[in-house]
This record gives C-alpha cells, structure tokens and sequence, in this order.
C-alpha cells in the first residue's frame, strides 16, 4: 500500500463501516423479532464487509510499522506531518475510528439479546425435558412441590 492510497481506503472503510453499522440495527430488529432467516442474510452481507475491514486495517499497521511509527492517531499524524491533506486523513481516520466504536457498542447489545434468548430457550428446553432444574411448581393450596414428581411435559 502507497501512502496516497490511504485516504481512499479511508473514505471506503468509513462507507462500509457505516453499512456494517445499519446491518447491526436490522440485526437487533431481527434479533428482537427473532426472524432467523434475516438474521442468516444479514450475517451473510456483515462477512464480507468484516474481511475488507479487517485487511484495510492490516494494510494500515504494515504501512506504518514499515516506517517505524505505531499504529495509532499519532503514527499516522507523523507520516503525514509535510502533506497537506493531512488534516483530512486524519479527520476521516477520526470519524472511521467512531464509527467502529458505534458499531462495536451495537454488536455487544446484539450480543446480549442473543445470550439472554439462548438462556430462555435453554431454560424451556430444560422444562420440556423434565430436567431437574425446573421451578417449583404449586398445588391447589398454594404450596410449593418439588422435583420428584414432576415429569417431562411429553409425559404429563
């Protein structure tokens, strides 16, 4: 990669940053809907736009560990310290970084429905199972039964 790549590659990777920032919120839609056919489209249109980042991302860490500067704000800020396009680099390495940041934060709340959906559908699996696990259940009076004679609900 040439340093005059850099700002086109950051222009791209903010786009697709933001796509990958909407296909979250259709996710957390879809999530919330529990509609798995959009969740397995969806996932299958975050791939690609995953692997470009991620080599973008790659390419920039060569480009500056090649000339001995961290891969950070300010490594980039020293490579380009003599162009003048640098505050643009660097404005668009800023809002790059932000977007990453929201999609980041979008994926841990898609991240949390899914384990809290996982624990539902384990707890019911559990149920129907006739596991021990399951909570107490009630007589006619109101008090609490256990366990041992409780039964799978294909049993029951």
């Amino acid at each position: 990669m040439h340093d005059d790549e850099l700002l086109p590659q950051l222009q791209q990777d903010l786009n697709l940053a933001g796509q990958l920032l909407e296909l979250a919120e259709q996710e957390f839609e879809a999530l919330s809907q529990r509609d798995l056919p959009r969740l397995e489209q969806i996932l299958g249109q975050k791939q690609p736009l995953l692997a470009v980042l991620a080599q973008h991302g790659n390419q920039r860490t060569k480009l500056l560990a090649g000339k001995r500067l961290p891969a950070t704000r300010d490594g980039l800020s020293s490579l380009f310290a003599d162009r003048p396009d640098r505050e643009c680099i660097l404005a668009e390495a800023d809002a790059l970084e932000a977007r990453l940041k929201d999609c980041h934060t979008a994926n841990q709340r898609n991240g949390r429905i899914i384990r809290a959906n996982q624990v539902a559908v384990s707890h019911t699996l559990g149920i129907l199972r006739g596991s021990q696990d399951i909570p107490d259940l009630y007589d006619r009076r109101g008090g609490a039964l256990r366990g041992s004679s409780n039964r799978p609900l294909s049993q029951a």
